[in-house]
């Protein structure tokens, strides 16, 4: 973040075609597309292993990477004493391992509704389950060792063609998993383990009811007394992985939106404070070398846009969210500044082009206007007002690259079935299209040599 940059948005699991292994070649070519067309970042949305829709924030585990992505035709990284090296090493493995193998033996329960000596973790009940279970464990610690091993490999090979890799942290974690399992203190949960308060939103520009996440909320007062040495395993981890990360919904770390459990919209929430600079403060002393954006969009109030710029995070402008006939809508191009990672749209936005054909007539003049193009014009106007902005970093989704329309939307907040299921078409980045982008991202000054 020394210097202009461009990237675009990918999540890896849009490599995947006929179960074919993300992490392998599919990856490999595109670093090297991007490394062709100028983009010196690739974003991608959280590595964890996904629930059964397919949501990587809903996490049930914030470390272990997913292994639908791995490479299977790639051979173990090593030999039985560098898997049981790793294994020492990747403190959090241990639990992981067990937490999976003993969910997938309680036929998918959640851990609040195991036999009681499992959910208390009871010592000598944990240690018949890793006897019990040994196998299993084993398989799971494999995969993660293959996941890390191969993840590594990928980011050599991204260093070597000059281009930096932007992970992305859930704010939160699911209520089954092995974090809310194994810290239950870190977590305002009932003494039964079930969810207290949940995670949301209030209504914004997504959702008239807000959006109710339903994830487990921290107990900030008892994470203070022990340092966050939760939050610092958490980023200590990130900071391994990647070269620039983001923390999604950065605002609760000011202050929270805090639902009732069994609510079922989130409007009858409240806000709650977070002890944001107490926590930010830890981080930059522990972790100095983590590069940080914070995702600062939505109800955005004074105090969140002071924690950080407090701690010189970038925050995030969506040139869609700018057309509501504010003239000082801060996404606006002519409105930005220069500590901002700037977009067309996010992973939660509809593709550009679709955006542009659902708007009202009166949004579409107004975008008219403003770029003094044609309707067949917008989409290249936006994508140049993107890379042409004061931003420091400027990202563009795949989508938007390829001209897509809603069909390769990737997400809808507030509902959950049919997301995350779009597949970057294959073939579909070109040597024509990178070098037109190559010319873009040297024309405004993003491109690095």
């Amino acid at each position: 973040m020394a210097r202009r940059r461009s990237g675009v948005l990918l999540p890896v699991s849009a490599l995947q075609h006929h179960g074919v292994g993300a992490l392998g070649d599919p990856a490999r070519r595109f670093i090297d597309w991007l490394s062709t067309a100028g983009f010196t970042v690739w974003q991608v949305l959280p590595l964890v292993p996904v629930d059964q829709n397919g949501s990587p924030y809903w996490a049930r585990s914030d470390r272990a990477g997913n292994p639908a992505l791995l490479d299977n035709n790639a051979r173990d990284p090593g030999t039985e004493d560098d898997f049981a090296d790793f294994r020492a090493a990747a403190r959090w493995l241990r639990d992981y391992a067990l937490f999976e193998a003993l969910g997938a033996e309680q036929e998918g329960a959640p851990w609040w509704r195991w036999p009681a000596p499992l959910r208390d973790r009871d010592p000598d009940a944990l240690a018949h389950a890793e006897q019990r279970l040994a196998s299993a464990i084993d398989a799971l610690a494999r995969e993660q060792w293959r996941f890390d091993a191969q993840w590594r490999a990928l980011r050599l090979h991204a260093d070597s063609r000059g281009v930096r890799i932007f992970g992305d942290l859930p704010i939160y974690v699911a209520p089954d998993s092995v974090a809310t399992w194994t810290a239950r203190e870190q977590f305002a949960l009932q003494a039964s383990g079930e969810v207290a308060e949940v995670s949301g939103v209030p209504p914004d520009y997504f959702s008239a009811d807000g959006q109710l996440w339903g994830n487990p909320l921290y107990d900030w007062e008892r994470q203070k007394l022990d340092g966050f040495a939760y939050w610092l395993q958490r980023l200590g981890l990130q900071a391994d992985r990647f070269d620039l990360l983001r923390i999604d919904h950065f605002r609760a770390l000011a202050a929270y939106w805090a639902v009732p459990a069994h609510a079922t919209t989130a409007r009858t929430g409240q806000w709650r404070n977070a002890p944001g600079h107490e926590l930010l403060q830890k981080v930059t002393s522990e972790l100095p070398q983590l590069e940080l954006v914070a995702e600062d969009l939505g109800v955005i109030t004074p105090d969140v846009t002071a924690l950080r710029q407090a701690y010189s995070m970038p925050g995030m402008r969506v040139v869609q969210f700018g057309f509501d006939g504010d003239p000082a809508n801060l996404h606006l191009p002519h409105q930005h500044e220069v500590d901002s990672v700037i977009y067309t749209g996010t992973h939660d936005n509809d593709t550009t082009m679709g955006w542009y054909e659902h708007l009202t007539p009166f949004a579409r003049d107004q975008v008219r206007r403003y770029f003094a193009r044609s309707d067949n014009e917008v989409l290249d106007a936006m994508r140049r007002a993107v890379l042409s902005s004061v931003g420091k970093l400027a990202v563009l989704p795949a989508q938007d690259l390829l001209d897509l329309g809603s069909a390769a939307r990737l997400n809808r907040p507030g509902t959950v079935a049919g997301n995350w299921g779009w597949r970057l078409p294959q073939e579909a980045l070109t040597q024509p299209l990178a070098l037109r982008y190559r010319d873009l991202n040297q024309l405004y000054n993003r491109s690095v040599g």
